[in-house]
């Protein structure tokens, strides 16, 4: 009996990667206008950032329902396997909830496991339980170890634009309109499950010292386990120039800092030009 992972697309692990990882996916649907999408699997990251930008209106996202969940635990049950689920955080998602829903039927092989995070932090998660699949551990006992360092993980970022911000009314106008003045870059992380604002920087610049700030003073970074950067938008330079006036972070570490593009869930929010920082604290 093999232990199965399934988690999804918030995580922004797309269809193909999945298929690549091992882990099954389940998908958040996305709607622009009378147009919609299946998250990850007819539309991914970067035609999400195509669309965006030429959207007036923010995209909707709408939670996994606990049908979808039934089908994946089905087809993972009937192989005769088990199965641990990572979902999004339910505090910024009824998705939680649908998988839990769903598990009632299939007690003692579905364990299920809210991640209290998004996007990077969930595929950091994910990326953890492969490997105590590949140790051949079982599925109660993966869960439990997931539940054990699920908030050892942090993911902070800079924001490029309060745009999508305003559009999303998480901030006034002219609250808006006065930062994009003085260049003022927020720093969101994800706190108890929920993203919030941790600070302020003036330009670029100032705001990725911040972010690397922010890192040493969670303890710095565990390297034995999963770590990365991620941006969002059409280009990763300004992640690759994060990455570059960063060193001190990675030097004696690692030759390569493994980076992922935010998908649709958090995107939506945050919109291009952020760049952030994942990984489990010391």
């Amino acid at each position: 009996m093999a232990t199965k992972i399934i988690i999804d697309s918030a995580s922004d692990i797309n269809i193909e990667e999945a298929e690549k990882l091992g882990v099954k996916l389940v998908s958040m649907e996305i709607r622009f206008g009378d147009e919609e999408y299946l998250d990850g699997v007819t539309l991914n990251a970067t035609q999400f950032y195509e669309k965006l930008v030429e959207s007036d209106e923010l995209p909707k996202t709408s939670q996994v329902n606990p049908f979808s969940f039934e089908e994946a635990y089905e087809e993972v049950v009937e192989a005769g396997d088990e199965a641990v689920v990572i979902t999004i955080s339910s505090k910024l998602s009824g998705t939680y909830t649908s998988a839990q829903t769903a598990a009632e039927k299939y007690v003692g092989k579905v364990f299920v496991v809210d991640s209290m995070n998004a996007c990077i932090g969930e595929r950091l998660l994910c990326q953890y339980a492969l490997r105590l699949a590949a140790n051949g551990m079982g599925a109660e006992q993966m869960a439990a170890e997931l539940e054990r360092v699920k908030g050892k993980i942090n993911v902070m970022a800079v924001l490029g634009t309060l745009e999508y911000l305003k559009k999303g009314g998480r901030i006034s106008s002219a609250v808006a309109f006065a930062g994009e003045l003085l260049s003022l870059k927020p720093v969101v992380a994800v706190v108890d499950g929920e993203v919030k604002l941790v600070g302020k920087a003036m330009g670029s610049k100032k705001g990725n010292n911040l972010l690397t700030r922010l890192v040493q003073e969670k303890g710095g970074i565990d390297f034995d386990m999963p770590y990365g950067v991620v941006y969002s938008g059409l280009s990763d330079a300004f992640m690759k120039k994060y990455v570059a006036d960063s060193a001190a972070l990675w030097e004696n570490h690692t030759d390569e800092v493994p980076s992922y593009l935010i998908g649709s869930t958090i995107g939506t929010h945050i919109g291009p030009g952020a760049v952030g920082v994942a990984f489990f604290q010391k």
